[in-house]
């Protein structure tokens, strides 16, 4: 099992989105780094062994959860070797909260999405696949509530969108796009800070989250 998981990061100019990654402890590819995984249990299911896997090698526990694809090419592993993949999605705001714990691994590292160090056996490709998952479905469901908090303004789910697709979106016609969804619940909180107000929107639990 193997997961690639994605978060936002921040950064002095915008958040980023990066994922995690564990150097290795052992032979092969010893002090390479690689996406955290592990082995399936006898009695386990997938889904959970993904997040059992995800917990011990990163202390993390994601937002979204979902199988991404098996990879079993004969040449991927010294020995013979299919994984089966997930990618998976963790609010930014609790990456810190759920690395603090006690006995958190120490040997994780987060890494820009678009500059990955060389990963052992195929988890370039694997990562590589995993983000254009992301960058496409994000366009046409509503992902990206699993990099946010419950509320959250325009502005900031714009900012999410910006950060997944790697490019920058014009905000007025983002704006018009979206308030008319169905998808998104306007709420009667603001955020105030150094502009004027800005409402507070949390996505509608009944929606497909799909």
């Amino acid at each position: 099992m193997s997961t690639v998981i994605f978060s936002l990061r921040p950064d002095p100019e915008s958040d980023r989105l990066m994922l995690p990654l564990v150097r290795r402890t052992r032979e092969p590819h010893k002090s390479m780094w690689a996406l955290p995984g592990g082995w399936l249990g006898a009695a386990e299911g997938l889904a959970d062994a993904a997040a059992r896997t995800l917990a011990e090698t990163t202390a993390l526990t994601p937002s979204y959860l979902e199988q991404l694809y098996t990879f079993g090419d004969v040449d991927r592993s010294p020995t013979r070797v299919v994984s089966v993949v997930y990618w998976a999605l963790l609010r930014s705001d609790l990456v810190d909260a759920q690395r603090a714990v006690a006995g958190a691994p120490e040997n994780v590292e987060w890494f820009d999405v678009d500059d990955l160090p060389p990963l052992a056996f195929d988890h370039n490709r694997i990562a590589e696949y995993a983000l254009w998952r992301l960058r496409n479905k994000v366009g046409y469901s509503r992902i990206a509530a699993g990099l946010l908090p419950d509320r959250f303004t325009l502005t900031e789910l714009r900012e999410v969108y910006e950060s997944v697709l790697g490019r920058r979106l014009d905000p007025s016609n983002f704006r018009r796009l979206l308030e008319g969804s169905e998808a998104l619940v306007p709420t009667e909180s603001f955020r105030t800070g150094k502009h004027r107000p800005a409402r507070l929107y949390r996505y509608n639990a009944e929606a497909d989250a799909s």
